[in-house]
C-alpha cells in the first residue's frame, strides 16, 4: 500500500496506508506523460499500492485516447506485476447539458467514468451553469467520479453538488494535483474543505486522486490528506484505504 508519513497530535511520526490511485493518465493522455500503463503499474508496485487504475483523457483533449484506444482496454490485462487493474477514462464534459466525449457504448465497456471540465473543451460558464453541467453529467448511469470540481475557473455551488452526488451515487474527488502549490487550478483548497465538511456531515465517502500524468505522483495524496485531516474526515469515508470498499461502492451505481 502507499505509504506517506505525516505526525498524530503527540508528534509521533506514521504511515498513512492506502491501497488504490484510480485517476492516472499514460502516454494516451496527449500530455504530460510518456508511460505505458506498464510503467504505471511498476510505480504503483513500487509505492505498495494494490490497485491502480488508468483514466486516459478522452477525445476532446488535444491528443486525447481515441474510441478505439477505450474500446479495447477491456482486453487488456486484469492484473499487471501483481498489481489489480481497472480501467476508466476521464470523460471531458462538453456542453452544460453534461454530454460527454465519448459514447454510452464506449463507456459501458469501462471499469469507471471520471467526469470533467477542462478549459480548452468546454468554456467555462457561471457558478448555475457549471453546477448544472456537473449534475447533468452525474444524472449518466456510467459516471462514478466528478473529476477537480474544485477548479476555480469553473466555480460552483459545493452544496448542490454534494447533494446530487449522494442522489446519482457518484462520487466527489478531493484532487492532489489541484490542492499542490504546483498545481493551476487557482487557490482550490476552500472548495475542497466544503466538500470535505459535508462528506463528514452527510456520512458520505470521497475519493483521492493525484491526477498523476506520469509515474511521479501516482499514490502521492499528499495534499488531500492534509484538507482531509483538517476538515477532520474520518478514515472509512476516505475510499482510498479499502480497494473493497471502492469496489462495493462502483458495484452499486
Amino acid at each position: 500500500m502507499a505509504y506517506q508519513h505525516t505526525y498524530n497530535s503527540k508528534g509521533t511520526e506514521h504511515a498513512e496506508r492506502y491501497e488504490f490511485d484510480i485517476h492516472t493518465h499514460t502516454i494516451a493522455s496527449g500530455h504530460g506523460s510518456s508511460a505505458t500503463i506498464t510503467d504505471m503499474a511498476k510505480a504503483a508496485r513500487s509505492r505498495n499500492l494494490k490497485m491502480l487504475g488508468i483514466s486516459d483523457h478522452g477525445p476532446a483533449t488535444l491528443g486525447g485516447g481515441r474510441v478505439s484506444y477505450f474500446m479495447n482496454l477491456k482486453y487488456a490485462q486484469r492484473e499487471r506485476l501483481g498489481i489489480k487493474m481497472l480501467y476508466g477514462a476521464e470523460a471531458n464534459i462538453i456542453n452544460f447539458r453534461g454530454n460527454l466525449d465519448l459514447t454510452d457504448k464506449v463507456l459501458q465497456g469501462l471499469d469507471y467514468v471520471i467526469a470533467s471540465m477542462h478549459p480548452p473543451t468546454l468554456k467555462p460558464g457561471s457558478a448555475e451553469e457549471n453546477t448544472a453541467a456537473y449534475i447533468n453529467a452525474m444524472k449518466n448511469p456510467h459516471v462514478s467520479v466528478i473529476g477537480h470540481c474544485d477548479d476555480t475557473k469553473f466555480p460552483i455551488d459545493p452544496f448542490k453538488l454534494f447533494a446530487a452526488a449522494m442522489e446519482n451515487h457518484v462520487l466527489l474527488e478531493i484532487n492532489n494535483s489541484s490542492l499542490s502549490p504546483e498545481g493551476y487550478r487557482g487557490d482550490t483548497k476552500y472548495t475542497d474543505l466544503v466538500l470535505l465538511n459535508l462528506s463528514v456531515h452527510f456520512n458520505y465517502p470521497v475519493l483521492f486522486s493525484s491526477d498523476s500524468h506520469g509515474i511521479k505522483h501516482v499514490g502521492d495524496f499528499t495534499y488531500a490528506a492534509d484538507a482531509a485531516r483538517l476538515a477532520k474526515v474520518p478514515r472509512n469515508l476516505i475510499l482510498n484505504y479499502s480497494s473493497k470498499a471502492l469496489m462495493s461502492f462502483l458495484a452499486g451505481k
